[in-house]
């Protein structure tokens, strides 16, 4: 057995962590079962999708791309991590750490697509490498660090101390 798949376990163990993964994103972006069936236009079944969250059916590598795609996450996301690769002794979503704390600026991606050109092109990019990062798949809101604001305000062509106002304008910014 190689260290991956020993990592990992049988293919059931394998196929229930993969379904935590498509649990934890469907939930992190408040969707029911009944919810991802009809705004899919019953391409992937609320039983389908019931059965591969619970590890009791696998899903194919296509079917696994369009999920991905529908969820607007790569596909990586949708897949387990060994313990050695990631660093985390848990493949499911932790909404309780310092991404999610008080302080943080909250943005709006629902007015990101709003940003023409190369400004709006590189801050959608850094963007979802934040979210890639933290996995946070929401997809309607992200909220970023103060840390994050020195990059931000570098793509936006501003001084650190104008990015906030900059970000209220283009209307990115939530209360």
């Amino acid at each position: 057995m190689s260290v991956n798949e020993s990592e990992l376990g049988t293919d059931s163990e394998y196929s229930q962590k993969v379904g935590e993964r498509l649990r934890a994103i469907r939930r992190q972006k408040r969707m029911s079962l009944q919810d991802v069936e009809s705004q899919s236009d019953h391409e992937f079944k609320a039983s389908v999708l019931g059965a591969y969250e619970r590890g009791e059916r696998a899903i194919s590598v296509p079917r696994l791309h369009r999920l991905a795609t529908y969820y607007n996450v790569p596909v990586d996301q949708l897949l387990p991590r060994s313990s050695v690769s990631s660093g985390r002794s848990s493949d499911v979503l932790d909404l309780t750490d310092s991404t999610h704390a008080i302080g943080g600026i909250l943005l709006d991606l629902a007015h990101l697509e709003e940003i023409p050109g190369p400004e709006g092109e590189m801050l959608g990019r850094y963007l979802s490498m934040i979210q890639v990062q933290r996995q946070d798949f929401n997809g309607k809101v992200l909220t970023i660090r103060k840390d994050d604001l020195r990059a931000v305000a570098c793509i936006l062509g501003v001084e650190i101390d104008f990015v906030l106002d900059r970000l209220a304008d283009l209307k990115l910014t939530r209360a």
